[in-house]
């Protein structure tokens, strides 16, 4: 289903009508989705989706269903982050089984790169896990909340390195870091989500520094409001989905607000509490809007 709406830039001014494409729909059935909590995009522009059944759904470019696989145990609760590896296997968040699980695109489990599986507060160990990143050197990066709220570093062959954050609000402090994303500059970029804000930290440094801290609670542009997802786009930009403001907003990544796009509702261009979301090499959005079950895709206008 193909519709168009308006979405606003930074500065209010309402801009061109942009086309927005409705994916799936609530169901257990494959294209449809419950509650979906997590999005990765490969290199073909295949669009990888976690939901709340514990299922990993497959569509191609189009939206269409290519394959699907579940989570090995989804009593105790669902994953709800995705990444890839540089050598191309699916990193899954397994929030509530306290691990990060790896598989081959085709959902075929790689079992001897897991990471972690152990609740607890040491090295290795972790609360509820949430995302994960690797690193140009093979370093990987997990992020946990909880009574952990903090970054654990692991090398290449899964053994940790180090951590920090920890609970709380003052600077390089965690509530909730719900996503991470790593730039051209080798800085971590975290979705500090209970928080209200984007913490950038300088992996190049030992341990990682503090860079700069973007956004804080509210409604207007630049401001945030339960950012559960971050992708950086191209031309210095952050795409980032607001779970509490029911949009989605593209930053600079000195912070200023370049458009915001979608409101609280169940109609095309609006949103349920959007978890995550992704660009594809077509610079098409997909958003996942996930109480309202299902995937929206659309294209900001050029900005002047």
């Amino acid at each position: 289903m193909l519709v168009s709406v308006l979405w606003l830039a930074g500065c209010e001014q309402a801009e061109p009508s942009v086309e927005v494409q409705l994916i799936g729909r609530r169901g257990v059935d494959v294209g449809h989705f419950s509650k979906p909590r997590a999005i990765e995009i490969d290199a073909a522009d295949q669009v990888y989706v976690v939901d709340m059944t514990g299922r990993i759904q497959v569509l191609d470019s189009a939206g269409e269903f290519v394959r699907v696989w579940r989570s090995p145990e989804i009593a105790n609760g669902k994953p709800c982050g995705l990444g890839f590896t540089r050598d191309g296997l699916l990193m899954v968040a397994d929030t509530h089984y306290f691990r990060v699980l790896f598989y081959q695109p085709d959902g075929t489990p790689v079992p001897e790169r897991t990471i972690g599986g152990k609740n607890g507060r040491g090295l290795g160990e972790f609360g509820f896990v949430t995302d994960a990143v690797q690193d140009e050197a093979g370093n990987y990066y997990v992020a946990e909340y909880g009574d952990f709220d903090r970054i654990q570093k692991f090398d290449a062959t899964g053994e940790p390195l180090g951590q920090w954050g920890g609970h709380g609000s003052e600077p390089g402090q965690f509530l909730r870091p719900q996503a991470l994303a790593i730039d051209e500059s080798n800085q971590l970029w975290v979705a500090d989500a209970c928080n209200h804000r984007l913490q950038i930290f300088d992996l190049n440094s030992t341990p990682p520094t503090l860079v700069r801290i973007l956004g804080r609670e509210g409604t207007g542009p630049g401001e945030l409001k339960y950012p559960y997802g971050i992708w950086l786009g191209p031309d210095d930009t952050v795409l980032v989905a607001e779970f509490g403001n029911h949009r989605v907003q593209k930053l600079r990544r000195n912070g200023e607000s370049l458009a915001v796009f979608g409101s609280a509702g169940r109609g095309p261009g609006q949103f349920h509490q959007p978890w995550s979301l992704a660009l594809n090499s077509r610079g098409e959005v997909i958003a996942l809007d996930s109480y309202n079950h299902r995937l929206q895709k659309f294209r900001f206008a050029e900005q002047k």
